[in-house]
Protein backbone atom coordinates (compact mmCIF):
# COMPACT_ATOMS: atom_id res chain seq x y z
CA UNK A 1 0.00 0.00 0.00
CA UNK A 2 1.37 3.30 -1.11
CA UNK A 3 0.56 6.38 -1.01
CA UNK A 4 -1.10 6.34 -4.61
CA UNK A 5 -2.70 2.99 -3.89
CA UNK A 6 -6.75 3.08 -4.50
CA UNK A 7 -7.74 2.51 -1.59
CA UNK A 8 -11.72 1.70 -0.84
CA UNK A 9 -12.89 1.65 2.35
CA UNK A 10 -16.12 -0.30 2.74
CA UNK A 11 -18.60 1.57 5.13
CA UNK A 12 -17.15 4.36 4.80
CA UNK A 13 -20.07 6.16 6.37
CA UNK A 14 -19.58 3.80 9.70
CA UNK A 15 -17.65 4.95 13.12
CA UNK A 16 -14.45 3.33 12.05
CA UNK A 17 -14.90 3.63 8.44
CA UNK A 18 -15.34 7.44 8.58
CA UNK A 19 -12.11 7.31 11.00
CA UNK A 20 -10.42 5.04 8.13
CA UNK A 21 -10.80 7.86 5.85
CA UNK A 22 -9.97 10.65 8.05
CA UNK A 23 -6.86 9.32 8.99
CA UNK A 24 -5.77 7.62 5.88
CA UNK A 25 -6.05 11.44 4.11
CA UNK A 26 -4.22 12.48 7.13
CA UNK A 27 -1.50 10.08 6.38
CA UNK A 28 -1.45 11.30 3.00
CA UNK A 29 -3.06 8.92 0.67
CA UNK A 30 -4.54 10.84 -1.86
CA UNK A 31 -6.55 8.17 -3.99
CA UNK A 32 -9.60 7.30 -1.85
CA UNK A 33 -12.42 5.56 -3.65
CA UNK A 34 -15.06 7.29 -2.21
CA UNK A 35 -17.43 7.44 -4.63
CA UNK A 36 -18.89 10.87 -4.43
CA UNK A 37 -19.78 10.00 -1.32
CA UNK A 38 -22.76 7.63 -2.58
CA UNK A 39 -21.62 3.94 -1.23
CA UNK A 40 -23.06 0.89 -2.82
CA UNK A 41 -25.22 -1.23 -0.58
CA UNK A 42 -22.83 -3.57 0.81
CA UNK A 43 -25.19 -6.29 1.05
CA UNK A 44 -26.50 -5.89 -2.52
CA UNK A 45 -23.99 -8.43 -4.73
CA UNK A 46 -24.72 -6.61 -7.67
CA UNK A 47 -24.13 -3.06 -6.57
CA UNK A 48 -20.90 -4.41 -4.29
CA UNK A 49 -20.13 -5.83 -8.45
CA UNK A 50 -20.60 -3.11 -10.17
CA UNK A 51 -18.71 -0.42 -7.49
CA UNK A 52 -15.88 -2.58 -7.62
CA UNK A 53 -15.84 -2.29 -11.43
CA UNK A 54 -15.87 1.17 -11.85
CA UNK A 55 -13.35 1.81 -9.53
CA UNK A 56 -11.00 -1.09 -9.58
CA UNK A 57 -9.85 -0.44 -5.58
CA UNK A 58 -6.46 -1.99 -5.01
CA UNK A 59 -6.71 -2.05 -1.34
CA UNK A 60 -9.82 -2.88 1.13
CA UNK A 61 -10.43 -1.86 4.45
CA UNK A 62 -13.96 -3.84 5.39
CA UNK A 63 -15.33 -1.41 8.16
CA UNK A 64 -19.20 -1.98 6.59
CA UNK A 65 -21.84 -4.51 8.65
CA UNK A 66 -24.33 -3.81 10.79
CA UNK A 67 -23.67 -3.48 14.92
CA UNK A 68 -25.54 -2.89 17.78
CA UNK A 69 -25.25 -2.80 21.40
CA UNK A 70 -26.88 -5.33 24.01
CA UNK A 71 -30.19 -3.80 23.63
CA UNK A 72 -29.87 -4.09 19.41
CA UNK A 73 -28.95 -7.54 19.77
CA UNK A 74 -30.93 -9.40 22.16
CA UNK A 75 -33.56 -7.65 19.85
CA UNK A 76 -32.59 -8.12 16.27
CA UNK A 77 -29.98 -10.98 16.42
CA UNK A 78 -31.50 -12.32 12.73
CA UNK A 79 -31.01 -9.01 10.98
CA UNK A 80 -27.56 -8.40 12.62
CA UNK A 81 -26.29 -11.69 11.83
CA UNK A 82 -27.72 -11.87 8.05
CA UNK A 83 -26.03 -8.09 6.83
CA UNK A 84 -23.39 -9.05 8.07
CA UNK A 85 -22.73 -12.44 6.85
CA UNK A 86 -23.57 -10.87 3.18
CA UNK A 87 -21.37 -7.64 3.24
CA UNK A 88 -18.79 -9.90 4.27
CA UNK A 89 -19.33 -12.70 1.67
CA UNK A 90 -20.01 -10.00 -1.14
CA UNK A 91 -16.94 -7.63 -0.54
CA UNK A 92 -14.44 -10.68 0.24
CA UNK A 93 -15.53 -12.24 -2.96
CA UNK A 94 -15.47 -9.63 -5.03
CA UNK A 95 -12.20 -7.83 -4.09
CA UNK A 96 -10.48 -11.30 -4.71
CA UNK A 97 -12.09 -11.48 -8.27
CA UNK A 98 -11.74 -8.27 -9.35
CA UNK A 99 -7.65 -8.49 -8.36
CA UNK A 100 -7.73 -6.55 -4.59
CA UNK A 101 -4.24 -7.24 -3.63
CA UNK A 102 -4.71 -6.08 0.47
CA UNK A 103 -7.93 -6.02 2.16
CA UNK A 104 -8.12 -5.56 6.08
CA UNK A 105 -11.52 -6.83 7.35
CA UNK A 106 -12.95 -5.54 10.67
CA UNK A 107 -14.19 -8.60 12.73
CA UNK A 108 -15.42 -7.81 16.80
CA UNK A 109 -14.11 -8.75 19.94
CA UNK A 110 -17.22 -10.14 20.76
CA UNK A 111 -15.85 -12.92 18.16
CA UNK A 112 -13.99 -14.00 22.14
CA UNK A 113 -15.75 -16.99 23.73
CA UNK A 114 -17.47 -15.68 26.79
CA UNK A 115 -15.22 -17.30 29.53
CA UNK A 116 -12.46 -16.39 27.45
CA UNK A 117 -8.94 -16.16 29.87
CA UNK A 118 -7.56 -12.39 30.22
CA UNK A 119 -6.41 -10.35 28.20
CA UNK A 120 -7.87 -12.23 25.08
CA UNK A 121 -5.61 -13.68 22.54
CA UNK A 122 -6.40 -14.76 19.13
CA UNK A 123 -5.37 -18.82 19.85
CA UNK A 124 -8.57 -18.59 22.48
CA UNK A 125 -11.17 -18.24 19.44
CA UNK A 126 -13.91 -21.06 18.89
CA UNK A 127 -12.48 -22.49 22.60
CA UNK A 128 -15.93 -22.07 24.25
CA UNK A 129 -19.79 -20.58 24.13
CA UNK A 130 -19.99 -16.99 23.20
CA UNK A 131 -21.55 -14.22 25.20
CA UNK A 132 -25.61 -15.41 24.48
CA UNK A 133 -26.73 -11.58 23.68
CA UNK A 134 -24.45 -11.02 21.02
CA UNK A 135 -23.98 -14.78 19.47
CA UNK A 136 -25.58 -14.06 16.40
CA UNK A 137 -23.57 -11.27 15.49
CA UNK A 138 -20.63 -12.28 17.07
CA UNK A 139 -21.10 -16.20 14.70
CA UNK A 140 -21.12 -13.74 11.31
CA UNK A 141 -17.99 -12.02 12.52
CA UNK A 142 -16.43 -15.47 12.60
CA UNK A 143 -17.86 -16.41 9.68
CA UNK A 144 -15.58 -13.53 8.12
CA UNK A 145 -12.29 -13.88 10.04
CA UNK A 146 -12.81 -17.46 8.45
CA UNK A 147 -13.31 -16.24 5.05
CA UNK A 148 -10.64 -14.31 4.81
CA UNK A 149 -8.19 -17.07 5.78
CA UNK A 150 -9.44 -19.47 3.27
CA UNK A 151 -9.19 -17.31 0.80
CA UNK A 152 -5.43 -16.45 1.83
CA UNK A 153 -5.27 -20.36 2.11
CA UNK A 154 -6.61 -21.08 -1.49
CA UNK A 155 -5.68 -17.73 -3.48
CA UNK A 156 -2.46 -16.59 -1.92
CA UNK A 157 -4.31 -12.73 -1.89
CA UNK A 158 -3.26 -11.08 1.40
CA UNK A 159 -6.86 -10.89 3.07
CA UNK A 160 -6.47 -10.64 7.13
CA UNK A 161 -8.47 -10.12 9.69
CA UNK A 162 -8.54 -7.93 12.81
CA UNK A 163 -10.37 -7.70 16.23
CA UNK A 164 -10.85 -3.78 17.61
CA UNK A 165 -11.38 -3.42 20.81
CA UNK A 166 -14.90 -1.12 21.63
CA UNK A 167 -14.49 1.81 19.73
CA UNK A 168 -16.37 5.09 20.02
CA UNK A 169 -15.69 8.67 18.56
CA UNK A 170 -17.43 11.67 16.22
CA UNK A 171 -19.74 9.60 13.90
CA UNK A 172 -20.50 7.36 16.27
CA UNK A 173 -24.41 5.66 16.77
CA UNK A 174 -25.93 7.42 19.30
CA UNK A 175 -29.87 5.50 18.76
CA UNK A 176 -31.04 3.90 21.61
CA UNK A 177 -30.79 -0.20 19.89
CA UNK A 178 -28.00 0.89 18.22
CA UNK A 179 -25.66 2.43 19.75
CA UNK A 180 -22.63 0.88 22.05
CA UNK A 181 -21.31 1.44 25.78
CA UNK A 182 -19.86 5.00 25.48
CA UNK A 183 -22.55 6.36 22.72
CA UNK A 184 -24.66 4.94 24.63
CA UNK A 185 -24.35 6.29 28.25
CA UNK A 186 -22.81 9.52 26.74
CA UNK A 187 -26.09 10.24 24.79
CA UNK A 188 -28.48 9.13 27.72
CA UNK A 189 -26.64 11.37 30.34
CA UNK A 190 -26.19 14.37 28.09
CA UNK A 191 -30.33 14.66 27.66
CA UNK A 192 -30.50 13.38 31.82
CA UNK A 193 -28.58 16.87 32.42
CA UNK A 194 -30.63 18.84 29.75
CA UNK A 195 -33.62 17.56 31.78
CA UNK A 196 -32.08 18.29 35.28
CA UNK A 197 -32.76 14.97 36.47
CA UNK A 198 -31.43 13.44 39.92
CA UNK A 199 -30.83 10.04 38.64
CA UNK A 200 -30.04 8.34 35.15
CA UNK A 201 -30.23 4.14 35.54
CA UNK A 202 -27.52 2.18 33.89
CA UNK A 203 -27.81 -1.52 32.87
CA UNK A 204 -26.45 -3.84 35.00
CA UNK A 205 -23.84 -3.86 37.99
CA UNK A 206 -21.08 -1.19 36.35
CA UNK A 207 -18.60 -3.88 37.56
CA UNK A 208 -17.78 -5.53 33.49
CA UNK A 209 -14.70 -4.65 31.88
CA UNK A 210 -13.60 -3.35 28.72
CA UNK A 211 -11.30 -2.47 26.48
CA UNK A 212 -11.52 1.15 24.71
CA UNK A 213 -10.81 2.59 21.99
CA UNK A 214 -10.69 6.01 20.42
CA UNK A 215 -12.21 5.73 16.69
CA UNK A 216 -9.22 7.44 15.25
CA UNK A 217 -6.60 5.91 16.79
CA UNK A 218 -8.07 2.35 15.78
CA UNK A 219 -8.03 3.90 12.36
CA UNK A 220 -4.29 4.33 13.09
CA UNK A 221 -3.44 0.67 13.92
CA UNK A 222 -5.43 -0.43 11.30
CA UNK A 223 -3.39 1.33 8.96
CA UNK A 224 -0.48 0.01 10.54
CA UNK A 225 -1.29 -3.71 10.04
CA UNK A 226 -1.76 -3.41 6.44
CA UNK A 227 1.70 -1.71 6.23
CA UNK A 228 3.80 -4.16 8.36
CA UNK A 229 1.58 -7.36 9.57
CA UNK A 230 2.30 -10.21 7.44
CA UNK A 231 0.99 -13.40 9.61
CA UNK A 232 -2.54 -15.41 8.72
CA UNK A 233 -4.25 -15.24 12.11
CA UNK A 234 -6.14 -12.01 13.51
CA UNK A 235 -4.69 -9.29 15.25
CA UNK A 236 -6.05 -7.54 18.42
CA UNK A 237 -6.18 -4.03 17.49
CA UNK A 238 -6.85 -1.60 20.69
CA UNK A 239 -5.75 0.53 23.35
CA UNK A 240 -5.22 -1.86 26.24
CA UNK A 241 -7.44 0.48 28.41
CA UNK A 242 -9.10 -1.40 30.93
CA UNK A 243 -11.50 0.59 32.15
CA UNK A 244 -15.07 -0.98 33.99
CA UNK A 245 -18.23 0.57 32.89
CA UNK A 246 -18.74 2.25 36.33
CA UNK A 247 -15.66 3.83 35.88
CA UNK A 248 -16.12 4.94 32.25
CA UNK A 249 -19.72 6.02 33.53
CA UNK A 250 -18.46 8.21 36.36
CA UNK A 251 -15.73 10.00 33.84
CA UNK A 252 -18.54 10.61 31.17
CA UNK A 253 -20.85 12.13 34.01
CA UNK A 254 -17.61 15.06 34.08
CA UNK A 255 -17.07 14.80 30.68
CA UNK A 256 -20.81 15.55 30.40
CA UNK A 257 -21.40 17.77 33.29
CA UNK A 258 -23.76 15.85 34.61
CA UNK A 259 -24.72 16.42 38.52
CA UNK A 260 -27.20 14.04 39.31
CA UNK A 261 -26.62 10.15 40.93
CA UNK A 262 -25.88 7.10 38.56
CA UNK A 263 -27.78 4.09 39.49
CA UNK A 264 -26.99 0.50 38.10
CA UNK A 265 -29.76 -1.66 37.37
CA UNK A 266 -28.66 -4.84 38.35
CA UNK A 267 -31.54 -6.21 36.60
CA UNK A 268 -30.71 -5.87 33.28
CA UNK A 269 -27.78 -7.84 31.75
CA UNK A 270 -23.98 -6.76 32.02
CA UNK A 271 -22.73 -8.90 29.38
CA UNK A 272 -18.88 -10.42 29.10
CA UNK A 273 -17.69 -9.84 32.13
CA UNK A 274 -14.27 -9.03 31.06
CA UNK A 275 -13.03 -8.22 27.67
CA UNK A 276 -9.53 -6.68 27.17
CA UNK A 277 -7.25 -7.74 24.52
CA UNK A 278 -3.82 -8.72 24.83
CA UNK A 279 -2.43 -6.26 21.95
CA UNK A 280 1.24 -7.17 22.30
CA UNK A 281 1.72 -8.46 18.72
CA UNK A 282 0.56 -4.99 17.90
CA UNK A 283 2.59 -3.40 19.92
CA UNK A 284 5.63 -5.52 18.41
CA UNK A 285 4.84 -3.65 14.96
CA UNK A 286 5.44 -0.29 16.98
CA UNK A 287 2.28 1.27 17.23
CA UNK A 288 0.79 2.99 20.34
CA UNK A 289 -2.76 5.01 20.84
CA UNK A 290 -1.80 8.90 20.88
CA UNK A 291 -5.55 9.84 22.15
CA UNK A 292 -5.65 10.12 25.91
CA UNK A 293 -8.38 8.89 27.14
CA UNK A 294 -10.40 11.88 28.31
CA UNK A 295 -9.70 14.05 25.45
CA UNK A 296 -11.30 11.46 22.99
CA UNK A 297 -14.48 11.57 25.25
CA UNK A 298 -14.17 15.44 24.80
CA UNK A 299 -13.96 15.19 21.07
CA UNK A 300 -16.45 12.84 20.91
CA UNK A 301 -19.21 14.77 22.89
CA UNK A 302 -18.19 18.17 21.42
CA UNK A 303 -19.01 16.29 18.27
CA UNK A 304 -22.10 14.85 19.51
CA UNK A 305 -23.45 18.26 20.55
CA UNK A 306 -22.79 19.72 17.67
CA UNK A 307 -24.92 17.35 15.93
CA UNK A 308 -27.43 18.02 18.18
CA UNK A 309 -27.50 21.65 17.53
CA UNK A 310 -27.59 21.21 13.76
CA UNK A 311 -30.88 19.19 14.17
CA UNK A 312 -32.30 21.51 15.97
CA UNK A 313 -31.50 24.41 14.06
CA UNK A 314 -33.27 22.62 11.03
CA UNK A 315 -36.33 21.35 12.84
CA UNK A 316 -36.72 25.35 13.70
CA UNK A 317 -36.23 26.52 10.37
CA UNK A 318 -32.51 27.80 11.05
CA UNK A 319 -32.99 30.09 13.93
CA UNK A 320 -31.24 29.67 17.01
CA UNK A 321 -33.33 27.27 19.93
CA UNK A 322 -33.52 28.74 23.22
CA UNK A 323 -31.68 27.05 25.46
CA UNK A 324 -29.36 25.38 23.05
CA UNK A 325 -25.60 26.50 24.29
CA UNK A 326 -26.71 24.45 27.52
CA UNK A 327 -23.70 21.62 27.42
Amino acid sequence: MDQRSRIYVAGMSTLIGAALVRELRRQGYVNLLTADGDEPDLSDAGAVDAFFTRYAPEVVFLAGGRTAGIRGNERFPADLMLNNLLVECHIVDRAFRHGVRQLLYLASSCCYPQACAQPMRVESLLTGPLEPTNEAYALAKLAGIGLCRAYAAQHGVRFISVIPGDAFGPRDDFSPDESHVVAALLGRMHEAKLRGAATMAIWGTGTPRRDFVYADDLADACITVMQRYNGLSPINVSAGMDLSIRNLAELLKDVVGFRGTLEFDISRPDGMPFKVLDTSELQQLGWRPRTPLRDALQATYAWFVEQERQRALEANGGLPVPGESRR
